[in-house]
């Protein structure tokens, strides 16, 4: 063949294969329509027609029977437990609406974790989370298990404000920084010995980046580490630059082996200044600084109020903790920060 009939073979393959793609996502999005509205109807069928107002016992009576018959006539995929799934299905999500938007969004599979989530605020989280940063079921079932949710800014705030943001997501694509960072990330992929540096963690942060990234959020867009800035004839040197495209702002990122300390706050306005001067684009939002420290001081936190700047303060986990744990730690972190709040309300 000659070298111009090469280039269109490649072309007509390669535009042929877009065809195919295309068809098949359209395909797979049809069937998993399908398959959730069917489920659905199946659950609220059960629920309303044979359940309603029966004894539990009776109720898995009916469901077996029922999964021997539907087994016997149409092959495997149709046991109790299934039966169970779209009964909590229908029971979780009654309203047909809600269930028509979200089966255009995820997957049946991703449904059968969100549903036995236990509050309506988890589950509108980690659907719009899953939405916007299109994980994976692996990734959702990774993020639930790290209590992603708990760790998020937007969990500590007051139901109705948290139903507010999670609404601007869902109908606006909005994404506020209280749904980006976290009160405490998880670093036990950097596999730190018990005594270390900053500047170890530093390494072993560029070193594993993609793992990084990944527990900051999907969005994030690495920029540069030790980012110089002169002021004052003098040299200053931010340990980690990055950009959020969803948010359209610089994220400033400073190591602290320590207690979070009240002179960091002066350290980091400086550099967000510095950085909303001589770096962000004019359509960009103002530069965001995320001090990131082994222990917070809850206390000088509040007085500084740092949830009324462009400065987030969380602590970082270095080694895997057994989700009991993680629950206790994050539950104490909770209780410090409504106190926080409690003791801002009877100032006014």
């Amino acid at each position: 063949m000659y070298n111009k009939d090469i280039t269109l073979t490649k072309n007509l393959f390669s535009e042929i294969k877009r065809l195919i793609e295309k068809s098949r996502e359209s395909v797979a999005v049809a069937v998993n329509t399908e398959l959730t509205s069917m489920y659905w109807n199946i659950g609220k069928r059960i629920n309303e027609n044979v359940l309603k107002n029966k004894r539990a016992e009776y109720g898995k009576q009916i469901v077996a029977s029922l999964a021997l018959q539907l087994t016997e006539e149409y092959g495997k995929g149709w046991s109790a437990k299934h039966l169970q799934h779209c009964l909590r299905f229908a029971e979780t999500f009654s309203d047909l609406q809600i269930v028509s938007a979200l089966q255009r969004q995820l997957s049946w599979t991703h449904l059968k974790i969100i549903m036995y989530l236990k509050t309506e605020l988890e589950r509108d989280f980690y659907t719009q989370m899953c939405r916007i940063e299109k994980w994976s079921t692996r990734t959702l079932q990774k993020k639930i298990n790290s209590m992603l949710f708990e760790r998020t800014a937007i969990s500590k705030k007051p139901e109705e404000l948290a139903k507010l943001e999670l609404k601007e997501l869902k109908e606006e694509d909005k994404l506020s920084p209280d749904l980006v960072f976290k009160n405490h990330y998880v670093l036990d992929f950097l596999n730190l010995k018990d005594t270390y540096l900053e500047r170890d963690l530093e390494s072993a942060i560029i070193h594993e980046l993609e793992n990084f990234i990944l527990e900051l959020g999907v969005g994030f867009t690495f920029v540069a580490r030790q980012k110089r800035m002169i002021i004052d004839e003098k040299d200053f040197h931010l340990d980690l630059l990055f950009y959020h495209r969803k948010l359209k702002r610089l994220v400033a990122l400073d190591l602290k082996m320590g207690k979070f300390k009240a002179e960091y706050k002066g350290q980091m306005e400086l550099y967000l200044r510095w950085l909303e001067k001589h770096e962000a684009e004019p359509d960009e939002e103002q530069p965001i600084g995320l001090l990131l420290c082994a222990e917070g001081n809850y206390e000088q936190i509040e007085l500084l109020q740092l949830d009324k700047t462009n400065i987030k303060v969380a602590e970082y986990i270095t080694k895997y903790l057994p989700k009991k744990l993680l629950a206790k730690k994050l539950h104490q972190f909770s209780e410090a920060a409504k106190k926080m709040i409690e003791n801002r309300e009877e100032e006014k």
